[in-house]
């Protein structure tokens, strides 16, 4: 087998990430998605692309955020693994299936070949998800009527609240920054993410009881590919009468009534309360998402 040529494309050459095959659909899902020329790489043998990958990042971020699209031709899964495990970033990996992948055979074969070559190249499973996306077509969820909805502009009232959210979170991303961090870290992570989305600051609302207790906190965004619900969150002691729910309603009729066409949301797939709560709110489930992430510093 002749020798592997690892490179990053440009805008001359990037024509030549589309030379592979899409068995996983991942381009139709990532059709308002724009990566930099200068993030993709390829690996080519004989100058035949054999593998390739793009990494996504905000406009004007330094570095990528992760990388979301991942191919290797058959037979080349160590060439994948060599483009991952020399490329100079280390984010996550999220790999995009289409729904109940597991049950399509030609789906089912590709994805493990991205999760093996990925796992050979020192990453790890972190966690699967759900992807959702609702239209009109599915209907506004009804507004339970249980709860005031109040914007908070104070921040440190947000961080605290997000604090004493994740003290007992399900949430695989927000538990990976509890275990590397700690609470002040999640909180901090989700905080950060709130601002950098493309919405109003006024936006975010805290949940309250009539006679005003803190229930919780929604906030409905834009990212880059659109609306989207960017965080439900009830407080422990709150937990256990459908209050995410309310939330998740309440949210949704804030981004239609500011002319939303689709929502985006996700969930991970272990969160069995949250899910229950998307399905009773009408969201479909569109695809599924499979997180990794580099293994501890200096594994490769």
């Amino acid at each position: 087998m002749t020798d592997l040529v690892i490179r990053a494309l440009d805008e001359s050459d990037a024509h030549l990430f589309d030379t592979l095959p899409d068995p996983l659909g991942v381009g139709r899902a990532l059709a308002q998605v724009v990566h930099r020329p200068e993030w993709k790489r390829v690996a080519l043998r004989d100058g035949r692309v054999v593998a390739r990958a793009a990494w996504w990042g905000r406009p004007g971020d330094p570095e990528p955020f992760n990388v979301n699209w991942f191919d290797v031709a058959e037979g080349e899964e160590e060439a994948g693994a060599e483009l991952l495990r020399t490329a100079p970033y280390r984010v996550e990996y999220q790999l995009i299936l289409p729904r109940n992948w597991r049950e399509d055979p030609v789906a089912h074969a590709a994805g493990r070949a991205r999760l093996r070559a990925a796992e050979a190249a020192g990453m790890r499973l972190l966690v699967e998800r759900y992807q959702y996306r609702w239209t009109p077509e599915c209907g506004l969820p009804r507004r339970p009527g249980r709860l005031v909805f109040r914007p908070e502009p104070d921040d440190g009232v947000v961080f605290r609240m997000l604090r004493e959210i994740h003290s007992a979170t399900l949430d695989a991303h927000a538990l990976l920054d509890i275990e590397e961090g700690g609470l002040d870290r999640a909180a901090q992570a989700e905080l950060d993410y709130f601002h950098a989305c493309d919405s109003p600051r006024e936006w975010w609302q805290v949940a309250r009881t009539a006679d005003g207790e803190p229930v919780g906190l929604h906030v409905p965004a834009r990212i880059h590919s659109g609306p989207c619900v960017g965080f439900i969150g009830v407080l422990p002691e709150r937990r256990g009468h459908g209050y995410a729910y309310d939330l998740l309603a309440e949210c949704t009729h804030v981004l239609a009534e500011h002319g939303a066409r689709h929502i985006l949301a996700a969930t991970d797939q272990g969160n069995f309360p949250m899910a229950a709560q998307f399905a009773r709110a009408g969201y479909p489930i569109v695809d599924e998402r499979v997180h990794l992430v580099p293994g501890p510093a200096g594994e490769r």
